[in-house]
C-alpha cells in the first residue's frame, strides 16, 4: 500500500510517515510539500492507494487542490489532515468526497486510531462534528439503532457495494464504470441506500456509515462491509 503524505511541513510529514509504518509494515509513504509536487509524485505513482493531504498549503486554496485531486484522480481516496476545525470546512470537504477529516490537533492516540479506520477503508469524522447541532441537516433522522450490518436495514448485496463506493467519495460515473451499472441503475440504488439510512444526501450516508461502525473497502480491497 502506497501513501502520500502532502503537508508543507517536514516535522509532520516526518510525524505521519513514523505513525503510518508503525501501522502497517507494508506501507510505503511517499511525501509532497506543496500541489505541484504532490500532483507530480501521482503521476510518478499511479498505484496510491491514499493520500492525506493538508488543507493550508502554500500558493493554492486547500479546497482547490482537494477538487483538482478528486477530478483528476478520482479513485485515490482522500483523506484530509488540517489545523482547522470549523464545522463548515469539514462538511465542505466531505461534500466534495474525502474520506476522513482528521485534526492536527488530535492526540496521538486519536491519530493513531482516525488513520487505523482510514487504513482499513472506514470513515473518520472529528466526534465534536458530529455532535455539532449548529450544521444544517447533521442531525440524522436516527439509523435503527439495532442494526448491526448493511443486510439488517434491507441493503442488497449490490448496493453495498454502491455504497463501499459512495463512502470513498466516488461520483456515479465513477460507479457506473467500477461496477459496470447503467446510471440509472446506480441512482436507484443510492436513492435506495439513502432511504434505508434514512438520510437525505451522500455527506450524510458518509456520517451514518461511521456512526453504524461499517467498515468499507478501500480500492482494490477485499475487506467487505460488515
Amino acid at each position: 500500500m502506497k501513501v502520500l503524505v502532502v503537508d508543507d511541513h517536514g516535522l509532520i510529514r516526518q510525524a505521519m510517515h513514523g505513525m503510518l509504518k508503525k501501522l502497517r509494515r507494508d506501507i510505503v509513504v511517499l511525501e509532497a510539500s506543496d500541489s505541484d509536487e504532490a500532483f507530480d509524485v501521482i503521476e510518478k505513482n499511479r498505484d496510491v492507494n491514499l493520500v492525506l493531504l493538508d488543507l493550508t498549503l502554500p500558493g493554492r486554496d486547500g479546497f482547490s487542490v482537494l477538487m483538482d485531486l478528486r477530478e483528476k484522480y478520482p479513485a485515490i481516496p482522500v483523506v484530509v489532515l488540517s489545523a482547522a476545525q470549523d464545522p463548515s470546512q469539514v462538511m465542505k470537504a466531505f461534500g466534495l468526497g474525502v474520506l476522513g477529516y482528521i485534526p492536527k490537533s488530535a492526540d496521538s492516540e486519536v491519530m493513531r486510531n482516525a488513520l487505523r479506520l482510514v487504513l482499513s477503508g472506514s470513515t473518520y469524522i472529528p466526534p465534536e462534528i458530529l455532535t455539532h447541532s449548529g450544521i444544517p441537516r447533521l442531525e440524522l433522522a436516527s439509523p435503527p439503532p439495532a442494526a448491526k450490518a448493511p443486510l439488517d436495514i434491507g441493503l442488497t448485496q449490490r448496493q453495498m457495494e454502491v455504497l463501499a463506493l459512495v463512502v470513498q467519495g466516488k461520483n456515479n460515473k465513477t460507479i457506473c464504470r467500477t461496477l459496470d451499472l447503467a446510471e440509472t441503475t446506480v441512482k436507484n440504488h443510492v436513492s435506495a441506500i439513502l432511504k434505508a439510512l434514512n438520510v437525505s444526501s451522500r455527506t450524510e450516508a458518509v456520517i451514518a456509515v461511521n456512526e453504524l461502525g461499517w467498515k468499507m473497502p478501500l480500492p482494490g480491497s477485499n475487506n467487505t462491509a460488515g
